[in-house]
This record gives C-alpha cells, sequence and structure tokens, in this order.
C-alpha cells in the first residue's frame, strides 16, 4: 500500500460533554502536527473543525468533523465530535469508525452526563480509551480533584500519563509520570505517588512483566512503554493527560502519546471476528483481517448534504483496498455503486487521493443509495457489518410549511436531513393527518428547523403533535337513517338500518372473526362477513329478501369505513367494533351508491353514539435511568402522572433503572421534565405498549377539545 502501512494508522474520536473544549483540542492538534499553519479558534469562526454556518453561528458543535494530521510516522484520522447530548447520533457515529476514544474532560466542571455517556458506550463497542483533561489554564480548575472524580466514576484503570506543574494560570508544562522528576514541589498531583499506579494497571495486562515485577519491584520506563498498548486493547488502563488546547499546553505529549502507544486499526480484528466471510470461488472460506492483501471491506458511517459538494458518505476501510472510480456493492441492498473520487476530509476541504486502505476514512462523492451503518464491499456476498444502533427520538413535533405549497420541499430537505441524522425521524402520521418530526430534545429539533432554512430555503411552523387517541363502543346498538333529497332532476333515496356490537380486541383474522363472531348461530341468514385488520372493524351482511339490493351493499360497507378514519365522538379512528346491515329501503330510479354511502355514514353515526361510546389512549412502557438519588423524585412523578411502575434495577455507575407503564398523554412533554428533574442527568425510552380506555374527566376533556376545534374550523 502506497500511502501508509495500516500499523501508522491512528484512528482517534475526541468525545465528551460540550464545553470541554474538544474542537479547540482538534485544532491544536492539527497545529502541533504541522497540519494548519495557524492555530484555529473557536469564538472567532477560525477553527478548522466547526466548518458549518450554523456552528459557527452557535460557538458549538453539530456534527462529526474529520480531520487528519502526519506526526512522528504516524498517520491520524481525528474525528471531532459534538458533545451536547442533543447530538448524541454524530457522536456515536464517531464511535463506529475509530480505535480509541478520547474523552475530554473540562478541569473545570469535572464529569458530567455526556462524559459518562460516552465513557460507557466506548467500552460497549469494545474501544481503548483515553481521557483527556483540558482547560487546566482556568481559574477555578482542580486537576486533582477532578481526576478523583473520574476514579470514582469509572474506577482505577483510570491512572494520570502525565501531571501539570500548576492549576489556573501558573499551569507552564506536564510532566511524564513514567519517568517523573526527582523534584514536583507545588504539584497539584505528585507524579512519584500516581507511578506505582500506572505500573500496576499496564502490568495487569502482561503476565511476563507482572512476573518481573512481582519478583523484582520494579519495570523499567521502556518496558512500561512497550505494553502500554497491550493494556490501553485490553482496557487495564487508561491513561488520562492534562492539556490546555487554546494555550497548546500539554498538546504535543498528548499528539506524542496517541501517535506511540494508539492502537493501529489492525485491532479491527476485535469488530472483524464476529463476521461470516464469504465463500472464495473454491468454496473455501477466508477470514477477513485488517490487511491491505484482503479482500475490500468498508462500513459507511457518515453521510453529508452538502450545499456546495452535494452528497457526500464518508467510508472507514476496514480490510483490503479500495482504488478511485472503482464499483463496489452495498451489500445491504444488494446494488452495484460506482466510485469516482476518493476524497481525505480537512474540515470543509476535500483532497483526492489516490487510494485507501485499512483504516483510511475517505468521503465519495455524488453516491446516491449509500445509508449510514451500510457495508460495502466488492462482492454482494461480503460479510455484513452488523448495524449500529442509536437512540430512539423521543421529543416530537407537527410541522407544517410555513408557505403554502412548499409541501414537497419541506419533505425532501427534512428526508436529506434525516439521512444524515439517524436520530431524526420523519414520519406522516395516518391517524393525525400531521407531518410529525422527532428528534433528542427541543434544541435538536430546532437546529434542524434552522438548517431546513439554509440548506433548503423552506421555513416551517411546528407545534406539539396530537396524540393519537383511538375511538370505540362498549355496548350494542341499533341505528338507522333515511336519505331523501329531490333536486330539480332526479332525487336520492336510500335507507339503511343496522346494528352495531363491541369486537374483542383478541380476534386479529378473517377465519378468527368467522369463528368466534360473526356465524349462523348469532347471525341466521349472514351472506357474508368482511374484515378489517387495521381496525379490528367487521361488516355483516344479513340483509334478507332483497330489502337493500345486491349492488348497493359495497356502498353501504363504504360509507361505514369512511367513519372508520373520520371517527365520530373526536374525529379519531375507530377501532374494535363489528356493524350489521339488516334491513333498507330502496327506490328503482332515484336511488344510487352515493345516497347508500350517505344514509350509511348517517346511520353509523346514530349507532356510534347510543353505543356508549369510549376513548381509548396508547400506553407507552417507558425506562428511566437516573443517578440513584434522583429515584424517589421520579417515582413520584410517574405517580401524579397515572403511571404505574412494574420494576426498578440498578446499573454500575449508581445509577437506577424504572421501568413503568404510562399514558402517552403524559410524557409528550418528558425530555424537558426529566431535564428539569435530574438537572440533565437523567434519559429515557418509549416504547408503544397498548390501547386502553381513558377515565371520563380526561375523555370529556379531549372531546370538548376536539368540538371547540371542529367549530373553529
Amino acid at each position: 500500500m502506497g500511502r501508509h502501512t495500516v500499523e501508522d494508522v491512528r484512528d482517534i474520536a475526541l468525545v465528551g460533554h460540550r464545553a470541554a473544549g474538544k474542537t479547540s483540542l482538534a485544532d491544536a492538534l492539527l497545529f502541533e502536527a504541522h497540519a494548519v499553519d495557524k492555530l484555529g479558534k473557536v469564538d472567532d469562526g477560525t477553527s478548522v473543525a466547526d466548518t458549518d454556518e450554523d456552528e459557527k453561528r452557535h460557538h458549538f458543535s453539530i456534527d462529526t468533523h474529520v480531520l487528519h494530521a502526519e506526526h512522528a510516522g504516524k498517520h491520524l484520522n481525528i474525528l471531532d465530535a459534538p458533545g451536547y447530548p442533543d447530538f448524541i447520533g454524530a457522536a456515536l457515529e464517531a464511535l463506529t469508525a475509530v480505535e480509541t476514544a478520547v474523552i475530554v474532560v473540562s478541569a473545570v466542571n469535572g464529569v458530567e452526563v455526556n462524559t459518562r455517556r460516552m465513557f460507557r458506550e466506548a467500552g460497549a463497542r469494545e474501544l481503548s480509551r483515553v481521557i483527556v483533561v483540558n482547560k487546566v489554564d482556568a481559574e477555578n480548575a482542580d486537576v486533582a480533584g477532578v481526576v478523583d472524580a473520574i476514579q470514582t466514576a469509572f474506577g482505577n484503570k483510570c491512572v494520570p500519563f502525565n501531571v501539570p506543574d500548576a492549576d489556573g494560570e501558573k499551569f507552564g508544562k506536564v510532566v511524564c509520570v513514567l519517568d517523573p522528576p526527582t523534584a514536583a514541589d507545588g504539584f497539584p498531583i505528585d507524579p512519584a505517588d500516581v507511578r506505582t499506579r500506572l505500573t500496576e494497571a499496564v502490568i495487569e495486562a502482561d503476565e511476563v512483566l507482572m512476573e518481573k515485577y512481582l519478583t523484582e519491584g520494579a519495570v523499567s520506563a521502556e518496558e512500561l512503554e512497550a505494553a502500554i498498548p497491550k493494556a490501553l486493547e485490553a482496557g487495564t488502563l487508561v491513561p488520562i493527560f492534562c492539556t490546555s488546547a487554546t494555550k497548546d499546553v500539554g498538546v504535543k505529549e498528548l499528539l506524542d502519546a496517541l501517535s506511540r502507544y494508539g492502537l493501529s486499526p489492525t485491532y479491527a480484528k476485535r469488530v472483524l471476528s464476529g463476521l461470516t466471510p464469504s465463500a472464495n470461488g473454491n468454496g473455501t472460506h477466508k477470514p477477513v483481517e485488517p490487511k491491505a492483501d484482503s479482500e475490500f471491506l468498508g462500513f459507511v458511517f457518515k453521510v453529508v448534504n452538502d450545499r456546495y459538494v452535494g452528497h457526500l458518505s464518508f467510508i472507514r476501510v476496514l480490510a483490503g483496498v479500495l482504488t478511485p472510480n472503482h464499483q463496489v456493492i452495498d451489500v445491504n441492498t444488494g446494488k452495484a455503486v460506482r466510485v469516482g473520487q476518493l476524497l481525505e476530509a480537512q474540515g470543509k476541504t476535500f483532497v483526492p487521493v489516490p487510494e485507501a486502505g485499512p483504516g483510511d476514512i475517505i468521503a465519495v462523492a455524488k453516491v446516491d443509495g449509500l445509508h449510514i451503518g451500510d457495508t460495502v464491499a466488492f462482492r454482494a456476498d461480503a460479510p455484513k457489518l452488523p448495524a449500529p444502533e442509536f437512540p430512539n427520538p423521543m421529543f416530537s413535533v407537527a410541522i407544517e410549511p410555513k408557505t403554502r405549497g412548499d409541501e414537497q420541499k419541506v419533505s425532501a430537505g427534512l428526508h436529506k436531513i434525516a439521512e444524515e441524522d439517524p436520530t431524526v425521524r420523519i414520519v406522516p402520521d395516518p391517524q393525525t393527518h400531521e407531518l410529525v418530526m422527532s428528534g433528542v430534545s427541543q434544541l435538536h429539533l430546532d437546529v434542524v428547523q434552522e438548517r431546513l432554512k439554509h440548506r433548503f430555503d423552506v421555513e416551517v411552523t411546528s407545534r406539539e403533535p396530537k396524540i393519537p387517541y383511538r375511538e370505540t363502543v362498549t355496548t350494542e346498538s341499533a341505528g338507522d337513517h333515511k336519505h331523501k333529497k329531490q333536486t330539480g332532476g332526479r332525487g336520492q333515496f336510500a335507507e339503511v338500518h343496522i346494528r352495531m356490537y363491541p369486537l374483542p380486541r383478541e380476534i386479529t383474522t378473517q377465519a378468527q372473526l368467522e369463528e368466534q363472531f360473526a356465524n349462523k348461530s348469532r347471525f341466521e341468514k349472514m351472506r357474508s362477513a368482511h374484515y378489517d385488520p387495521a381496525h379490528n372493524f367487521a361488516f355483516i351482511d344479513h340483509i334478507v329478501g332483497g330489502t337493500i339490493p345486491n349492488n348497493f351493499i359495497p356502498a353501504v360497507e363504504k360509507g361505514c369505513k369512511e367513519m372508520l378514519t373520520r371517527g365520530v365522538l373526536a374525529g379519531f379512528r375507530v377501532q374494535d367494533l363489528a356493524v350489521e346491515v339488516h334491513f333498507g329501503k330502496y327506490h328503482d330510479v332515484d336511488s344510487s351508491e352515493a345516497a347508500f354511502m350517505t344514509a350509511a355514514r348517517h346511520a353509523f353515526r346514530k349507532a356510534f353514539l347510543a353505543a356508549r361510546p369510549a376513548l381509548m389512549e396508547p400506553i407507552v412502557k417507558i425506562e428511566v435511568t437516573v443517578p440513584a438519588k434522583f429515584t424517589g423524585t421520579i417515582l413520584g412523578d410517574i405517580a401524579t402522572k397515572r403511571g404505574h411502575v412494574e420494576n426498578q434495577d440498578t446499573l454500575p455507575g449508581d445509577l437506577n433503572v424504572i421501568y413503568a407503564r404510562i399514558p402517552l398523554s403524559e410524557v409528550a412533554r418528558y425530555a424537558a421534565q426529566l431535564n428539569g428533574m435530574t438537572q440533565g442527568q437523567g434519559s429515557y425510552t418509549l416504547e408503544l405498549s397498548h390501547y386502553e380506555h381513558v377515565p371520563a374527566n380526561v375523555q370529556q376533556q379531549v372531546v370538548t377539545k376536539a368540538a371547540i376545534k371542529h367549530e373553529e374550523e
């Protein structure tokens, strides 16, 4: 492979909580590696990493940015991920493409919500982890306190690799713990004290070295250095580095360590080990390995729809070599696509490269049909990587264009944004006829709306989406209607008599309907029964003696079915009922399909209102994860929301999980409420469980609200 060997590549993601200085650190790493001439600054808009107009305006990262640098003979790919929990999708995306997660922590604020989340997510992906305590030069910095907090949260495997000579403004340099100076007076952490802990963390992953340490009582700095990658891979060591990115102190030492000890893409064996390799021509299986001479395998971890460059797909190469103008197969869809130039990204600058090998991160332009999580290879039977998991978007708004006629533009723009961000979901709700956009939080959806405006020149208005209630009946009833109109020429005439019954929810098929409900023992002269599974609705033809001619029966059924989608009580869809048409009248000249549909609708409405109608509401399963100290607050809050707690669990890191069932209407705005109750440290997931009857007082409110809206319209 021409450009660099696999062993010389380092793939790194900078992750952590917002305002820890990740983007400033990315800029400083590029500057120290001479990849840029000037140290970029986030605040004055000169950062290489924050390239988006929205990011420059907000002064925080929204997307993951792809950067690269050469240092000490190593090629580093640096992914700078956003730290706001609202943009978690982009941060998780970055973790799927690297071997090392660098978790950046503020020396002032210490361990925060997203620090924990990213440490946990990197561990779940079996990445090596490095912690950087940044902003050591800040006025209220407390490095010793932050290191204590890190060890309390994540264990004693987290050990300082270097320590600062001072906290705050006096911070001038870092000293390495491997070879501590004899005099370290006034240091916030004594390097000699820490060396023993560092030694123990490293030798835990190396039996030979451990044996030596136990017999001789010491190991040399050289022996420790040689064993560090092994300890990083095994996870027995999570080294802590100290920096000030904006003052460029400690950054070169971090860059040296990442280059020297960081895991190369050969460690992607962990990702590849579980894959079923494709059969070679002779029927043998050759395992996929992160080598240049393996067959090409890569996966798409990021997609961008850029206003100027167009559609970009970012690919992490896992095995083999890709060259420009080559056909690849999207293993997920089976489709062949041709990639043109291979582009290497430096923020928003792209440079063509002659080839890409294991560990390389490249972008390909204008290749439609590639999505986040897709595996690409040269053969359709190549192994497919498991799809990355992203959190379920829970915060929803109903949106509509500000300008009539922009529906198509809004829909196209939103789908492009959702393609880039796996935590955005766009769903047209067939029940409420709204376009519902879901995301991680209000801020997340605000940013999506800003992007719609800047990129696609469309503006939308948003409001809280309607809760998809359902309507049903609780008792048997009857209804009839005579539709008679005499206009200038031909008149309209139809008369329909129906009976209405609640239909058990256990019925799900035509066969079950006939066996349990619509049969001759109940409807003696029944001619047919039709089942609609979407509404759990049955239409029973029980006409005797041709009181409604056969050719008008479908019109009666159609009239009833229209009412299922329109609703009677409050405009929500109707379910779990059966209609039996048993009598009617017609006129040889004036009867028509339209007349029978109208008569059926009116008869349906009368019968429905006489059958003690009820509203049903969606009940969701909710799992709330919070620090243990907030458990009581959450339990109390669930009780006030008509919820039922079903179980509780404890998780490592002093977290509790509460499992409950609760009406969806009570948690429509839960994201903001949970943030308030837990100082932003709680998270939750929702999943539809079932529908159940709404209490009478709630039903009254919903019906009244719907009636008022109906009058306004």
